[in-house]
């Protein structure tokens, strides 16, 4: 073969790779799995993009999904300097009675914070549970206050609880939506105490208990987060996984099952895994533009982003990302740092994704009076004669 056919061969098997390459890039990402679930949601950590949901806002029993409320709540504490991990917990009888899963823990007897913990978050122990509300706010009603005044801090806008545990009450309810923004809250805020809930077993009283969360067992990249289950909720999971990088977030309410929960919760994070990927766009404080600055001391000013923007896109879809800096014309010092000033909208294929806020990342005063003076005729004279600036 001589080097002419060579050639012809090499640019076809290109041609046939860009083609290839095009085609898996245009493939529209197939709709999500079919769930037997009341409601759920599946939604990445980083971005916070909602990937697959039915429902997500609609309003279901918890169950023992409250519970990763009732440990933030007991998180804050410990973080506040109001209690620590040795501090000892007596038992009341309240809390020994309690129906329901248990940690097997007994009447006037003293308990670690941290067994406690590992009680609720393991064990899934409705004794633990009331035993540790009443020990930081004194009852289990007052602790219910505050685990709605952190709801609604976190924006958990469909929730409303009336106890530490779970057990059925007309007014005790979330929604998948709110639960997954309670598991990224617990995954951010707390990464020191989240290891428990990737935890397979714990033992007290010589009583030895597995986590009911059968995808540790199943998926190596599953870490978390809590089971759930009463008659009238059915079988709940709330569940997060971390691959290459990338960590989902999936919530299943309402299933048939044990197993159910899990086949289900394994069909959502597969899915995300497969056909999604999150990119960091830009970093908080990254300079994004600079525009100018009339009667300022400085002639520019810098615009960037508050906090660090990453996006989920459908695989090889990064390169149909368009970004537009929305800049008021015409800015007038003084400006302070972090002030809004414009916006960044992120659209795929023409269509508008998210928008964020620019902030100015450094202050500008204002110029004193022959600063203002000069800039005064330069704008009128820009006006005047058609400028922009």
């Amino acid at each position: 073969m001589n080097k002419y056919k060579l050639l012809a061969c090499a640019l076809l098997v290109s041609f046939i790779q860009a083609l290839a390459e095009d085609a898996r890039a245009q493939r529209p990402t197939p709709a999500p799995p079919e769930i037997g679930a009341t409601s759920y949601v599946l939604v990445d950590f980083h971005s916070s993009q909602v990937l697959a949901a039915t429902d997500p806002e609609l309003q279901v029993e918890p169950a023992s999904i409250t519970k990763l409320m009732t440990s933030y709540v007991v998180f804050r504490e410990l973080e506040a300097g109001n209690l620590t991990l040795s501090d000892q917990v007596l038992i009341s009888e309240k809390a020994w009675r309690t129906p329901g899963s248990r940690m097997f823990v007994e009447v006037d007897t003293q308990v670690s914070v941290e067994d406690l913990l590992q009680g609720v978050i393991v064990q899934s122990g409705n004794d633990a549970s009331v035993a540790l509300a009443e020990h930081v706010a004194g009852s289990e009603a007052v602790f219910a206050q505050m685990m709605n005044a952190e709801a609604e801090r976190l924006g958990m806008v469909g929730t409303n609880y009336q106890n530490a545990t779970g057990l059925p009450g007309e007014q005790h309810y979330t929604t998948a939506r709110d639960v997954a923004r309670l598991s990224a809250a617990l995954i951010r805020d707390f990464p020191d105490y989240y290891n428990w809930y990737s935890q397979a077993e714990f033992t007290y009283n010589d009583i030895t208990q597995p986590n009911r969360n059968l995808l540790l067992r199943r998926d190596p990249s599953v870490d978390g987060l809590k089971t759930g289950h009463t008659e009238s909720a059915g079988y709940c999971l709330a569940t997060s996984a971390s691959r290459d990088g990338m960590r989902l977030i999936s919530v299943v309410m309402g299933t048939a099952s044990e197993n159910a929960r899990a086949s289900a919760s394994q069909a959502l994070l597969n899915y995300g895994f497969r056909f999604f990927e999150t990119f960091s766009l830009y970093e908080a404080g990254e300079e994004l533009t600079r525009t100018r600055v009339w009667k300022g001391k400085e002639e520019t000013m810098a615009l960037g982003l508050q906090s660090p923007l990453l996006i989920t896109l459908p695989r090889g879809r990064q390169d149909a990302l368009n970004a537009e800096l929305i800049v008021p014309q015409r800015p007038m010092a003084p400006f302070s740092t972090g002030q809004v000033f414009g916006e960044l909208q992120i659209s795929l294929d023409d269509e508008l994704m998210l928008s964020r806020d620019l902030i100015v990342l450094e202050g500008v005063q204002r110029a004193g009076w022959w600063g203002r003076t000069t800039d005064s005729i330069g704008l009128w004279f820009g006006g005047l004669f058609g400028g922009d600036d």
